[in-house]
């Protein structure tokens, strides 16, 4: 997720939210591979005709059942508004993020849903983005930081932001009340808490990666903490050694937490991992927003979460893992005019205020996107990235999507199936990131 950014994630909460930002495995996308044969032609097929076309087409990874009801009534309220069509293509969001290159290069729909950072600006660099900085010059209600964030290096606007969801350490209140839990600020007192709910028959930290993206949140955070956010861009962008102290610390405090960690999860999906902090089985579970979605509606309430804890306070908590989901335009759009339209529609609050009202587990970028239904964790989360000096958008979105695909999920899951061979796996890290990075 949820990266997403994330599957995912990628921050969020009442009912659901996408494998957040489900990432390709092994070398698949960098060989060019399709899992699926038929995605392509089910994804892509943009929807007609010239710049008069009344018809637009929409590739969606909004998926899930809620998040997909969601997505359906933004554009449907769009549909009412403006008199035109839009084609919705859903794909499965684990499959349209593995096939996304191939599917920009071949028949893509008009617009797509897509990330800020790094993954839009890989694909606009690449001329598989179309430019639409004439219609942001309309646009309001967005800061500079997400404007920032949805520009390309030349300067040019490629993306519109639509909701954030933070990554936070997410409980549940009931079981923290009854246990006389406190949160903890610091790594010592996390670590302490964590022993506390191992010997109270609890799994201290749940976890689960068989998507290979929901570890990625506890390295940012660990990272972040640890060497700074700065350290942390620079090592997403290929400029430091991943073989050094810095680094090397990073997996050596990870490690420490290891015994408190849920076992085996590389064969746990985020929603298995999630589902044993619904079931109070677990005391604390690290991940986007979107772990909401587990929860019955009539047990949000008991959904809580604080800050991923302070290692050096040289750093505290300044960085926040926010990302950012919104929209882009297809290069090869066949309906360009129809698309830009789209566009300023869904950079408005009448959009957000459609999806949120469906899936309330998201916070609105737009200033102007009705805020007055917000639960309370939507609420927490706009106090908790407001009041950041840092915002990161997730390792599968600040860094290339190559690197994180290829390089950073077998090595992520390969430490947590036998954290005891560092040296090697950082070793391997650093090589392959030579060679991506050179590439450029």
């Amino acid at each position: 997720m949820a990266q997403y950014p994330a599957g995912q994630s990628p921050a969020p909460s009442t009912v659901g939210h996408p494998s957040r930002r489900a990432v390709l495995r092994g070398s698949t996308l960098a060989a060019g591979a399709v899992t699926l044969p038929g995605l392509l032609a089910a994804c892509g097929g943009g929807a007609g005709g010239d710049a008069g076309d009344k018809t637009v087409s929409f590739g969606s990874n909004h998926s899930d059942p809620v998040d997909k009801a969601a997505m359906e009534a933004s554009l449907k309220a769009y549909e009412a508004k403006s008199g035109k069509t839009v084609k919705i293509n859903t794909v499965s969001h684990n499959d349209f993020q593995t096939n996304i290159s191939r599917y920009l290069q071949g028949n893509p729909d008009d617009v797509f849903s897509w990330f800020a950072g790094n993954r839009m600006q890989f694909f606009a660099k690449k001329g598989l983005a179309a430019d639409i900085s004439d219609i942001w010059q309309g646009f309001d209600g967005f800061t500079p930081a997400l404007k920032a964030a949805s520009t390309g290096e030349d300067n040019k606007q490629y993306f519109v932001p639509f909701y954030y969801y933070p990554w936070a350490v997410f409980y549940r209140k009931s079981v923290w009340q009854q246990r006389g839990y406190q949160a903890p600020k610091t790594w010592d007192e996390y670590r302490a808490l964590a022993a506390r709910m191992k010997s109270d028959g609890l799994i201290p930290i749940s976890l689960g990666d068989k998507d290979g993206w929901p570890a990625m949140g506890t390295f940012d955070y660990i990272d972040m903490r640890l060497n700074g956010y700065d350290f942390h861009i620079s090592l997403m962008a290929g400029k430091e050694d991943w073989t050094g102290p810095k680094v090397k610390g990073v997996f050596d405090t990870w490690k420490s937490i290891l015994a408190y960690t849920q076992e085996a999860p590389n064969g746990r999906t985020w929603q298995e991992a999630a589902n044993t902090l619904v079931n109070k089985q677990a005391g604390m579970h690290t991940l986007g927003m979107f772990v909401g979605q587990q929860f019955k509606p009539e047990e949000l309430d008991d959904l809580d979460y604080f800050p991923y804890p302070v290692i050096d306070p040289a750093n505290g908590q300044d960085a926040v893992e926010a990302p950012i989901d919104g929209f882009m335009v297809s290069k090869k759009a066949k309906n360009l005019a129809g698309a830009k339209d789209l566009m300023k529609f869904l950079a408005g609050p009448q959009a957000e205020d459609a999806f949120l009202k469906v899936f309330p587990s998201n916070v609105a970028c737009h200033a102007k996107a009705d805020t007055a239904s917000y639960n309370a964790l939507q609420k927490k989360a706009v106090e908790l990235v407001s009041g950041a000096k840092h915002i990161s958008q997730f390792m599968d979105r600040d860094t290339r999507p190559d690197f994180a695909q290829t390089v950073m999920i077998p090595a992520i899951q390969q430490f947590l199936g036998n954290p005891n061979d560092v040296d090697n796996i950082l070793r391997s890290i650093e090589a392959q990131k030579k060679t991506i990075f050179a590439a450029e």
